[in-house]
This record gives structure tokens, C-alpha cells and sequence, in this order.
């Protein structure tokens, strides 16, 4: 049997603007790179700090090949889980005030891993409609009653809460929406669940180094703790510039992960290089505040810009600044034409957003500068002149 039907299939996503293309990156992770050959100021970068290509934490990365070498090896369970990856969880686990943190390879794994460790067919989860696509992928794999809550909508939530009759109760969403920027409403969402017994699981990917004290995240800047948010969820590949995730909460937690988490049981290690240039990261992101204070320079600086060029934005207070726009063509007109100029801003459209809600996603770094900022603003400015004359 031939492919054929594939291939009108994806001539019909070209025809409709959704069609997806990998570009090449040519330089490390800075606010100015190589794309495909070109040089380009860019805006689409999850490096919130500017850690990725810090030098400290290249070091910290060549230091830890040399001590451990580069390949895990193995799974933890066997013989890949090296002193670089123990030193590392005992530091995530005081970093977020929990008992005890868990490296997975990927987000992916570790929310894939932690909600089908947790729940079964017998049991419940409740998961925010804006939620990352990793997180509704680990709720349906589950086989637990599947449930979709209104966006930060803590009476929603109550009301679905009180018709269930399940063993357990998972209440699951993102700390910040990766494609609107906004915070969940953790305080509300956690009381509710608290009165139903529910558990509460936030995957913090956008958060973490952004907000909080030192960058520990959104339950943090809410001033909850490991008996509000029994489950933690960090990456590392955003504000921590390397790769990986991993898991935070209780004793009891973590051991049944380590023993029912098929994506932690099942798969090699994450490199211990990594894992050591990862500590570097996290002493950065913690000591460094001024990342954080230039970062809500920079927020407060582009909102105020798109205000006075009238540009739709969303309700958000993180780096993640998504300017609406509304059909995925359009959004894909708006993102070449900048790169016309020299700007990089990769356009989002359906299904990863709602049809009719296609958007740029602007990401600001804190090694952005203010002129580079300007730059976008005016390159904005001359591009949605352009489109609407």
C-alpha cells in the first residue's frame, strides 16, 4: 500500500497555511542568530534567561563529559544514573522545597510518566482546556475518566469535581499557558481541589526562572507548597537552558514513579554532561536576579509598545507575549514579512491554537536589549502598516 493519500493530505494543510517546516539554526541560542544561512534578530526563543549559551554552564557541560563521559549508558534503574544526575534532583528537590525531585529525559516523559503512574481506568483527571499538549496526552494514555475544565475556571472545575466518583482525582494544568502567557489561577484551583480531595499537578515548563523567589516558579509566586501542589513538573530546556524535567513532591511520590513511570523505568538517561552543566544553570538562575528584573523591563517595555501601535495582546505578564492575529495565513504573511526585515518570530497556528485564534508568539530573553526590542516594535509597526494598507 502506497503513501498517495498521505501526500494529498499534507498538499491540503500547504493549502490552508498549517503546513509545518523545520528551519536550521546555525549559532547557539542568543537574541541574534543564523537561520538558514541568514542572520536574524530573534523573538522565539523558550531561553528566558539567556543561560543556554552562558559560559559558565558550557564549562560546567565540558567538565562533566570529561568526568562522566557523554551517554548515560543506561536507564537509572540499571547503571545510568550517575553522581551528576543524583547531585542534580537533591538540588531541584531543595530548589522547590520539595522532599524530592525525579529527572526525566524529556517534559513529554514526565508528564506522560507521572499522570499514568498515578491513575487508572478506576480513577479521574481533570485537566484545564488550554493545557499543553503533552499534559491532554498524558490524561487520555491514562485511562482514567477524562475531563476538560474551563480555562482557569475554578467553578467549572467544582462543579465537574462534584459528579465524579472515582478513586482518585487528578487535577492537572500548565503554571503558565505556553501559548497565551497567562498564570493558572493556582490559588483558587488548589482550594478547590483541596475540598474534593483531588490532587493538584502543575507542570511549571514557563515558569520556573521567571517567577517566584530566586525563579522558583508560579506556585511560588503564590506562596503554595508541596501540600497545595503534590505534584511539581520542570523542564529545563527553557529558563534552565539545557535539556530534560523532572518531577517534584513527596517521598511517596517520587518512589512510585521510580517504580510505575514506564517513561523513567524504559528509556536511557539523560547525558550526565547535561545533567552537570544543568547545576550550573540552576545556581545561575537562582543568583542572578537581575535576569529576572530585565526581563519585566523588557515585558513592560513591549506591551507598552504594542499599546501605542494598537496591537492585540494577550493578558500576559511573562515572556511569552502573543500577539493575535487571527487566521493562520495571515499570521504566516505577518511572520514572513518580518523576517523580510531581519526579524524571526515563528507564527502559531490551529491545532496547536483554536481555529480563528492564530497568533506571532513574541518570546523576549533577558539578554535582549532595549534597541533590539525597539527594532521589533518598529518592524512591527511597518509591517501591520503595510497589511492593512
Amino acid at each position: 500500500m502506497s503513501f498517495n493519500q498521505l501526500g494529498a493530505e499534507l498538499q491540503a494543510r500547504k493549502e490552508q497555511s498549517l503546513y509545518r517546516q523545520r528551519r536550521v539554526l546555525q549559532s547557539p541560542q542568543a537574541p541574534e542568530v543564523i537561520v538558514d544561512g541568514k542572520a536574524c534578530l530573534a523573538f522565539c526563543s523558550n531561553d528566558y534567561l539567556g543561560l543556554a549559551n552562558h559560559p559558565e554552564v558550557i564549562a560546567a557541560l565540558k567538565k562533566g563529559a570529561d568526568t562522566y563521559g557523554v551517554g548515560g549508558g543506561a536507564s537509572h534503574l540499571v547503571n545510568g544514573h550517575s553522581q551528576a544526575h543524583h547531585a542534580l534532583e537533591e538540588e531541584l528537590a531543595e530548589f522547590t522545597g520539595r522532599p524530592r525531585a525525579l529527572l526525566f529525559s524529556t517534559g513529554y516523559m514526565a508528564n506522560i510518566g507521572a499522570v499514568n503512574a498515578l491513575l487508572d481506568k478506576r480513577d479521574a483527571v481533570f485537566q484545564d482546556r488550554v493545557n499543553h499538549a503533552s499534559l491532554l496526552d498524558a490524561g487520555l494514555l491514562s485511562g482514567a475518566r477524562f475531563q476538560r475544565f474551563l480555562h482557569n475556571d475554578a467553578d467549572n472545575l467544582n462543579a465537574r469535581l462534584q459528579r465524579t466518583d472515582a478513586r482518585r482525582k487528578l487535577v492537572v494544568c500548565d503554571g503558565v499557558f505556553s501559548m497565551d502567557g497567562d498564570l493558572a489561577e493556582l490559588p483558587a484551583i488548589c482550594e478547590t481541589a483541596a475540598s474534593h480531595n483531588a490532587w493538584v499537578m502543575v507542570d511549571d515548563a514557563h515558569g520556573f526562572g521567571c517567577l517566584g523567589k530566586q525563579g522558583r516558579g508560579t506556585a511560588d509566586h503564590f506562596g503554595l507548597d508541596g501540600d497545595q501542589v503534590q505534584v511539581l513538573v520542570g523542564t529545563l530546556g527553557k529558563s534552565f537552558g539545557t535539556s530534560g524535567a523532572f518531577v517534584a513532591g513527596s517521598e511517596e511520590l517520587i518512589e512510585t514513579l521510580i517504580q510505575h513511570a514506564r517513561t523513567y523505568i524504559y528509556t536511557t538517561s539523560m547525558s550526565p554532561a547535561i545533567a552537570s552543566a544543568t547545576r550550573a544553570s540552576l545556581k545561575l538562575l537562582q543568583q542572578e536576579e537581575w535576569r529576572r528584573e530585565k526581563l519585566n523591563h523588557l515585558i513592560r517595555r513591549f506591551r507598552q509598545g504594542c499599546e501605542q501601535l494598537g496591537l492585540p495582546l494577550m493578558a500576559s505578564p511573562t515572556p511569552i507575549q502573543p500577539i493575535l492575529v487571527g487566521e493562520a495565513d495571515r499570521a504566516m504573511m505577518i511572520s514572513a514579512a518580518l523576517e523580510a526585515k531581519g526579524i524571526f518570530i515563528g507564527a502559531i497556528r490551529p491545532p496547536t491554537v483554536p481555529q480563528g485564534a492564530a497568533r506571532l508568539r513574541v518570546t523576549l530573553s533577558a539578554t535582549h536589549t532595549d534597541e533590539q526590542l525597539d527594532r521589533l516594535l518598529d518592524a512591527l509597526a511597518e509591517v501591520m502598516t503595510g497589511m492593512e494598507s
